[in-house]
C-alpha cells in the first residue's frame, strides 16, 4: 500500500486544499491529512477545530486526518509514507518547498516530495489571504467549502 502525507496548517482548509488532498487520494493508497500542532504559531482555530473542519470537507475514503507537532519525517517513517505531497501556487513557493525536500529526503531518503502545481483559479488562495478578506467583510464563498464557510465567517466575525 502506497501511503502519502498530506502536512498543513490548514487555518483554515481552503479549496486549493483539498483540491490538492483530493488529487493525491487519486494517485495514492492512503492519504493522511497531517495538521501541524506548531504552538509558537498563532492560528484562527485549534487544531482540533482544524481536524474536524478538515474531516466535514473530506470526500474521499482513502483519507484521513491526523496530527502531528514533531518532524514530519518522523510521522512519515512512523506510518510507513513514500511520499509528502505539497501543493504549489508559484515560485516563491518552490524555493522554501525545494529546501524543505532536499532535508527531508536526506533525513529520511525512503520517502519522496511530491509536488502538486495548484489549478489555476487555486493559484492566489491561502488561508492567510481567507482570514484577511473574511475578517475584512468580504466574501470568501468561492474560497473555502460551502460544509465550513459559516464556521469560519463566524471566526473571523470573533462569534466563538
Amino acid at each position: 500500500m502506497k501511503i502519502a502525507i498530506c502536512p498543513g496548517s490548514f487555518d483554515p482548509v481552503t479549496l486549493g486544499h483539498l483540491d490538492i488532498i483530493e488529487r493525491a487520494a487519486d494517485i495514492f493508497d492512503k492519504v493522511i491529512v497531517v495538521v501541524a500542532s506548531n504552538k509558537s504559531k498563532k492560528t484562527l482555530f485549534t487544531l482540533e477545530e482544524r481536524m474536524e473542519l478538515i474531516n466535514r470537507c473530506i470526500k474521499n475514503k482513502n483519507v484521513s486526518v491526523d496530527y502531528h507537532s514533531g518532524l514530519l519525517v518522523d510521522y512519515a517513517k512512523e506510518k510507513g509514507a513514500v511520499a509528502i505531497v505539497k501543493g504549489l501556487r508559484a515560485m516563491s513557493d518552490f524555493d522554501y518547498e525545494f529546501q524543505q525536500a532536499l532535508t527531508n529526503k536526506s533525513l529520511y531518503p525512503e520517502c519522496e516530495t511530491v509536488f502538486l502545481t495548484a489549478r489555476g483559479e487555486n493559484m492566489f488562495l491561502s488561508s492567510s489571504m481567507v482570514k484577511e478578506v473574511c475578517t475584512l467583510g468580504g466574501d470568501i464563498s468561492s474560497f473555502v467549502p460551502e460544509e465550513i464557510s459559516k464556521d469560519i465567517f463566524k471566526r473571523c466575525k470573533g462569534d466563538f
